[in-house]
């Protein structure tokens, strides 16, 4: 079963990693390498022209990004298997998708409300203080989606609910409105951040699914 697991999740995550990273490059890639000209103001000839600069450099970092890119994709892919061996869910292609879309919605989607995907140079606050809101919200989120859609108790239905509209009582500290990036770039990263994380979870889960049901599963299981 293990063995099964890991083997759907590293296919799956890497086919999956491969398409994303080329959406990224396509999508949030070139709003970065904008943002960080915007950052270095002051000298913004010599960004431009560095950012411009040897094509094995700009090779480098693109490989770098689609190989974080990939493990993410396989992180994802052995998660949503995890989860649903645990919960004892039959896996195919369109559930695993799903559980997908739910992953997006408690990490993506919700965490977003209150700190949206940022470019270099946004205004921040304190970096712990946004990652323990930002970790509280999924698990959170998480966590009511599954007693909201997976438990038939209308009191568990009801804790989910609540789950899910907690953590955005207890935002973050807003920044400081002291930004490098002109807002509507920001607006154009945050939403192209969020179309690609929720391609990644889906892409991946869809993929797990498919590799599991139709190149693992046993005769036997799938009767």
């Amino acid at each position: 079963m293990i063995a099964r697991l890991l083997a759907a999740g590293l296919v799956a995550g890497v086919v999956a990693g491969l398409a994303v990273a080329a959406l990224q490059h396509a999508t949030t890639t070139p709003l970065i390498l904008a943002a960080e000209v915007y950052e270095a103001a002051q000298h913004a000839h010599d960004a431009a022209a560095e950012h411009a600069g040897p094509a094995l450099e700009g090779l480098r970092r693109t490989a770098a990004t689609s190989v974080a890119t990939i493990a993410v994709s396989i992180g994802y892919a052995l998660i949503l298997l995890a989860g649903m061996v645990f919960s004892g869910e039959r896996i195919d292609a369109r559930r695993a998708a799903l559980w997908g879309a739910c992953a997006f919605a408690a990490t993506g989607l919700a965490t977003s409300l209150g700190l949206a995907p940022q470019l270099p140079g946004a205004a921040e606050t304190d970096l712990a203080g946004r990652q323990l809101w930002w970790i509280g919200a999924a698990v959170s989120t998480g966590a009511g989606l599954y007693a909201l859609l997976r438990l038939d108790a209308i009191a568990a239905r009801i804790a989910g609910v609540a789950l899910i509209v907690a953590p955005h009582f207890f935002w973050p500290t807003l920044a400081a409105p002291e930004s490098t990036v002109p807002a509507e770039l920001a607006a154009r990263f945050a939403a192209a951040s969020l179309t690609v994380q929720a391609v990644s979870w889906v892409l991946a889960g869809a993929l797990a699914g498919l590799v599991w049901s139709v190149i693992f599963q046993d005769p036997t299981e799938a009767a």
